[in-house]
């Protein structure tokens, strides 16, 4: 090929410079390089995003990275910036149009991103996740813009080794993964699914302080059984029904031992929203060898029982004189109970079998007992007691007497009026968790929980609701959300260097986030701390976490800190602008 030199970039008839490369003339079938230039200054530097400050540049900056011209002449600070931003989001009328423009701010300037994510977290918490990241996944393929992450599919089998070396960063410490078959309450949303690990490591990030280059979302594509994607002319996945057996075996554990041998050994890999017979597999499989951790098994389990045990000052009943009733037997309802039973066998000093005998499920076939064993799926036997056989929720309720009852079906409104006045006639202080999300799929409202029992229940929802108001009282429902829990978690493995993760240390995050809630969060009725102090609260359960590291022999970061608290709060990443040189 002929060199190029400067002398042979002549002015073209039009002004421009001569096509030397050949992208203007070239026809549609030739191919052509990407060339692109790698310094981050002048225009390039205002379309990187983790570098990017729009209008908060300095003069000295604009001078030194050659902006001038590039820029309007005001400077912003970063506040202002963020006021004006808030503003412009707010007068967005639907939530999903306030979701595409805070997508848009990420892939321009990653600061201000999780300024604005921090700073306003209750307000935006709804829009970057559940409930508003289930809509943006439905119609991830109409609004796709630029890709995040990475998408491992089928076509990749035997390559995904490489394809993990195409990320520009090595050194990851938080991977979330999802194959998309069970997103939210919202079924097999296939190769769309990549929303929910987007939104998990914004997070990660926001909440937790996990630095956003070291967070990697990715999505498994093996094809999808919603036959309305499969017919999508937008749909941005492999157009095939869902890979299953060995085929699927082979490929996740491809990714899995890829994902060791290019990263580490302390790398944490999150399954999220895969279906259930999958998702107890993969944790099954994975967790001797891998630092592996389910959100939806483990991490719903961790902030509801965190709830749990703060109810307890409200209820005046120590855990292990309740009496459990699951709706739904799924990963989440199974997760919660073990991790129930193995907090009361502790405080017990007694067998996790025995405290098992306190909890009882419903799945869609009526109460699980003893008689119907033989058809039970494996991770619903443990929960199979001697009763006789109950085929609805109501009968349920009033058989076994429960003083806790717990949503984790996907069937919205399933907690009827005369579901919750039942509850209400059993206890004076009926404590009522309707775990689904989004909204559409939570098993009551706040509103129906609080009138319905006269004003007596003490709620939590998986999706947020507003509060209510009922004869003159105003009851704060609080949301058992995920991210009180997974954000602070990772960060403890990540900065205790763990290799694995432990049941205990699930006690030891519910225990410091309940630990949390203060005296007025009590006296308006929540059982989970305000989610404005969400950082504060992340670095207690981080210090949690990583001390239970410690004492398991798990961790591999040496010495151990003095202070591990204020370890975690100095390791947080911080989203206020830097000054560059």
């Amino acid at each position: 090929m002929e060199k190029v030199t400067n002398s042979d970039l002549k002015s073209s008839v039009d002004g421009g410079v001569i096509d030397v490369y050949g992208e203007d003339s070239a026809t549609i079938e030739h191919n052509i390089t990407p060339w692109s230039l790698s310094v981050s200054s002048g225009y390039s530097l205002l379309r990187d995003p983790r570098y990017n400050k729009g209008l908060a540049f300095t003069e000295k900056e604009r001078e030194t990275h050659y902006l001038r011209g590039l820029l309007p002449p005001v400077v912003l600070d970063q506040k202002l910036q963020e006021k004006r931003l808030m503003s412009n989001i707010r007068q967005y009328q639907f939530p999903l149009q306030k979701y595409m423009a805070l997508t848009e701010l990420q892939e321009r300037n990653e600061r201000l991103f999780y300024k604005l994510l921090i700073d306003n977290v209750e307000e935006l918490l709804p829009i970057v996740y559940t409930p508003t990241v289930g809509e943006a996944c439905q119609k991830f393929g109409s609004i796709f813009r630029r890709p995040q992450g990475l998408f491992i599919s089928l076509k990749d089998k035997g390559k995904i080794l490489d394809v993990l070396k195409n990320w520009p960063e090595r050194n990851i410490q938080v991977i979330v993964v999802t194959d998309g078959e069970r997103i939210l309450g919202l079924g097999d949303l296939g190769c769309q699914g990549m929303g929910i690990p987007v939104g998990k490591l914004a997070l990660y990030s926001a909440l937790g302080g996990v630095r956003p280059s070291a967070c990697l979302p990715v999505t498994i594509d093996v094809g999808t059984n919603n036959e309305k994607l499969l017919n999508d002319e937008f749909y941005i996945g492999l157009r095939q029904k869902r890979a299953t057996g060995q085929e699927y075996s082979e490929l996740l554990n491809e990714f899995m031992s890829a994902v060791k041998q290019n990263y580490g050994e302390k790398v944490l890999i999150q399954f999220e929203d895969f279906a259930n017979h999958n998702a107890f597999e993969l944790l099954a499989k994975y967790r001797d060898t891998h630092l592996v951790f389910n959100d939806d098994i483990q991490g719903t389990a961790s902030v509801v029982l965190a709830g749990l045990v703060s109810a307890q000052k409200l209820t005046n009943s120590p855990l292990a004189e309740n009496t459990f009733l699951f709706l739904g037997a799924g990963e989440a309802g199974t997760g919660i109970a073990e991790l129930i039973a193995l907090y009361i066998s502790k405080q017990m000093n007694g067998s996790v079998e025995e405290s098992r005998k306190k909890i009882w499920l419903v799945d869609s076939k009526g109460l699980i007992v003893n008689s119907r064993k033989d058809s039970l799926q494996a991770f619903k036997k443990p929960w199979a007691h001697e009763h006789e056989p109950v085929k609805d929720l109501l009968g349920a309720i009033k058989a076994i007497k429960p003083t806790v009852l717990i949503g984790s079906s996907g069937v919205g409104r399933s907690f009827t009026k005369e579901v919750i006045e039942a509850m209400s006639s059993i206890n004076e202080r009926p404590l009522i968790m309707a775990l689904s999300n989004p909204t559409t799929q939570s098993e009551c409202t706040a509103e129906e929980a609080y009138t319905w029992s006269k004003g007596r229940a003490i709620f939590a929802s998986g999706s947020p609701f507003d509060p209510v108001e009922y004869e003159g009282n105003v009851f704060v429902s609080t949301q058992a959300n995920n991210a009180y829990i997974f954000p602070g978690f990772g960060l403890g493995l990540v900065i205790s260097g763990a290799i694995r993760v432990h049941d205990d240390m699930l006690l030891a995050a519910a225990e410091a986030l309940a630990g949390q809630v203060s005296e007025e969060n009590y006296e308006k009725g929540m059982i989970y701390p305000s989610f404005s102090a969400i950082r504060k609260i992340s670095a207690h359960i981080a210090a949690n976490v990583a001390t239970k590291a410690y004492e398991l022999g798990l961790a591999g970061r040496l010495p151990r800190p003095k202070d591990i608290v204020k370890c975690a709060e100095s390791s947080m990443y911080s989203p206020t602008y830097r000054l560059y040189r």
